[in-house]
């Protein structure tokens, strides 16, 4: 996989210990991007430190039922490495940085003392450094339905050039990433073992918010 000027195929173009920002609600997936607001001193020496190395961060949410503001939270074990490809500087102290996916990793132990920030041991996901990752599994007309139901009953419009232009891994990672979901059903998509499963997550989370939000869900669903 390339991923900025960077290519990702086997183990050893990927470190054994990375930085990891903990961020709950945020969800990055292979091939995705993410931008960021970096403020907080102790993520500014994260970025400082990722950008002086190999510029990737490992975003993970915090374990469920975590404070936010915890300085030192329990965190997923799963999580998703980032590439820095853009980083800029805002003049007020702030970092505007865009993490683009590589692959899930598994956290370890946690190494590095030392720092303001946390560092872990990782095992990545080799599969999703394959471009065979089932994307033709995936039901993109039951994706694309139930996309345009909630755009409707949200009255919201798309770009459906785009989204039609788009191949199934890039629409459903990229799907997942936008879902206006909590951090639980964000975790859930992370951990989808394959594309498919992702897939059939998302649209069946999709399904349960419209039948919550606006009642019948087979006719918002027609």
């Amino acid at each position: 996989m390339h991923v900025g000027n960077a290519r990702y195929v086997k183990r050893e173009d990927l470190p054994q210990t990375v930085p990891v920002f903990p961020l709950t609600g945020a969800l990055l997936l292979p091939g995705g991007q993410l931008p960021l607001n970096i403020f907080e001193p102790r993520y500014l020496a994260l970025f400082d430190a990722a950008m002086a190395g190999d510029r990737l961060v490992a975003m993970v949410q915090p374990a469920m039922g975590e404070a936010p503001d915890s300085l030192r939270p329990a965190l997923s074990t799963v999580g998703c490495l980032g590439r820095i490809t853009s980083f800029a500087e805002t003049g007020d102290g702030r970092y505007i940085v865009s993490l683009a996916g590589v692959c899930r990793v598994r956290l370890a132990e946690e190494v590095g003392e030392g720092h303001p920030f946390r560092t872990f041991q990782i095992m990545p996901f080799m599969s999703d450094l394959s471009e065979e990752d089932g994307e033709a599994a995936v039901n993109r007309e039951e994706l694309l339905r139930v996309f345009r139901a909630y755009l409707d009953a949200n009255q919201l419009e798309a770009d459906w050039d785009s989204v039609e232009r788009a191949g199934n891994r890039m629409l459903v990672n990229s799907l997942s990433m936008m879902s206006p979901f909590g951090a639980p059903e964000k975790q859930a998509l992370l951990e989808a073992p394959d594309l498919k499963t992702r897939a059939e997550t998302l649209v069946a989370i999709t399904e349960i918010l419209l039948a919550r939000d606006f009642g019948d869900s087979d006719t918002v669903l027609q």
